[in-house]
């Protein structure tokens, strides 16, 4: 398995020659072209996680996996979509998948409600990742622990809009998780972070940091 991180929130996920797209909004690689693209998911209908998913699956055929009302928007608008609610689980032909609650907002770039962010559970050649979209610490993680037993998390960190910091590192905690990939900082002013003091945080807590550069590439490291 091969984890592509395309900034922001956004990843690359690589199994088997599949490849799958998580909140694509590909602002922070100009140069990423998504090829051989079997899935999209889409955590909620904000433009910084929408990103190019429509563009995408027209291109590529690839479905959009979101919530009922944001998938539905998809279909509007001329892309595939396989719509979902929080707590079910679906499979693909690469893995499984279950949705799981966010604390967020949710809107489309018209301004529409777009159902409720989430984030997704995702099984995967025997190693089990979350995505946790934008949120908020929530005892939800600790639920996620118990039935899920993630190996690695996708957390966001830069506060004013989702967890800042401490609270990725108690996500972390909650999780069990052995690895933590940060994400949602540093890409606008509001969510400016010193990533270096997450870095320490985590190691403090006997976990591994895994800080990526957009369109940094990690295989096989959890």
């Amino acid at each position: 398995m091969k984890i592509h991180y395309l900034g922001h929130s956004a990843f690359e996920i690589e199994t088997e020659g599949k490849k799958i797209l998580i909140d694509p909004f590909l602002a922070c690689v100009n140069n990423y072209k998504p090829e051989n693209i079997y899935d999209i998911f889409v955590t909620h209908g904000h433009g910084d996680h929408l990103g190019s998913s429509l563009d995408i699956s027209k291109t590529t055929g690839a479905p959009i996996t979101a919530i009922f009302e944001l998938a539905n928007y998809c279909k509007t608008h001329g892309a595939k979509a396989i719509d979902v609610g929080v707590g079910a689980a679906h499979d693909y032909s690469w893995g499984r998948v279950t949705v799981v609650p966010a604390f967020h907002s949710s809107s489309t770039p018209d301004g529409n409600y777009a159902g409720c962010p989430c984030g997704f559970v995702f099984e995967i050649e025997g190693k089990v990742l979350y995505h946790a979209g934008d949120t908020s610490l929530s005892t939800e993680m600790k639920m996620i622990e118990e039935m899920y037993r993630p190996d690695l998390a996708m957390l966001p960190v830069g506060g004013k809009y989702t967890m800042d910091i401490e609270h990725a590192v108690k996500a972390a905690e909650w999780l069990g998780v052995t690895a933590v990939i940060p994400m949602h900082y540093n890409t606008f002013d509001a969510i400016q972070v010193d990533i270096k003091d997450f870095e320490r945080q985590i190691r403090d807590i006997g976990k591994l940091p895994l800080v990526l550069q957009p369109d940094e590439t990690i295989s096989d490291v959890f």
